[in-house]
């Protein structure tokens, strides 16, 4: 059976992509900040008939948290299959250039940058022992540098998340050093915007969370031939799905 791991699967987009890669037969590792939140969670999968999955506590931006979490899952299974890093955080208000606060770019850098490489690094052996390994970077459009210069992009006058997008943009660069340091083995890893989704991050405005999860999902299910190294927006692009850096 293979196995995945995501984090911040409680809720959101993260829940739902773990009910999905459910679906297709994997045993997922929930991953949760709040143990009590991932149990809820799992019990929610399971009651809907999703048995092969557990609760991990792991909280991204702590080492003996994710050292914890890999020692458990690691006494559980001897491969991780896919590894999809998920959790993420705006950095909150003001989030502009000249009013955030430094603090909240270290937050924001802290999960989504910092998390992603700590969490990676303490499973990239499991991974390794996978005939197909998988890494998805949850990112977004608004972390693209080409699309936030573009006074003709849909967004560019309301997606000005300083805080937020700088994060993404710096997570899609450690994405394209991570794919080139993986380009001559099995892995496929890329940067997926699951797009502007109705959960609690966005105040429930945008599309339904099924479409955002089923884009992750795709990319983490890539056969061999898939593409590696990629940022994808089917939301921005629907014909390809790449978009630029």
């Amino acid at each position: 059976m293979r196995t995945a791991l995501i984090t911040g699967a409680n809720k959101g987009i993260g829940f739902e992509t773990a009910k999905q890669l459910l679906r297709e037969g994997f045993y997922v590792y929930l991953g949760s900040r709040n143990l009590d939140n991932g149990l809820q969670a799992s019990q929610k999968l399971k009651a809907e008939g999703l048995t092969n999955v557990e609760a991990i506590q792991i909280d991204v931006t702590n080492d003996v948290s994710v050292k914890n979490a890999r020692i458990e899952i690691g006494n559980k299974t001897g491969r991780l299959d896919v590894l999809i890093n998920n959790a993420g955080i705006t950095g909150g208000i003001p989030y502009t250039a000249l009013e955030a606060s430094p603090s909240q770019f270290f937050e924001a850098f802290d999960t989504n940058v910092f998390g992603v490489a700590r969490v990676t690094q303490a499973f990239i052996d499991l991974l390794k022992k996978s005939d197909e390994p998988r890494i998805v970077n949850v990112s977004t459009s608004v972390g693209s540098l080409s699309l936030q210069s573009d006074s003709n992009w849909l967004g560019y006058n309301f997606a000005k998340y300083a805080v937020y997008g700088s994060s993404k943009a710096a997570l899609n660069m450690y994405t394209v050093h991570l794919a080139y340091e993986l380009r001559e083995t099995r892995f496929k890893v890329n940067a997926i915007c699951p797009g502007y989704t109705k959960t609690d991050f966005t105040g429930y405005n945008g599309g339904e969370v099924e479409v955002a999860a089923q884009r992750i999902v795709k990319y983490a299910l890539l056969d061999k031939d898939g593409v590696t190294g990629k940022f994808i927006s089917e939301e921005t692009n629907p014909e390809t799905g790449e978009i630029a850096w």
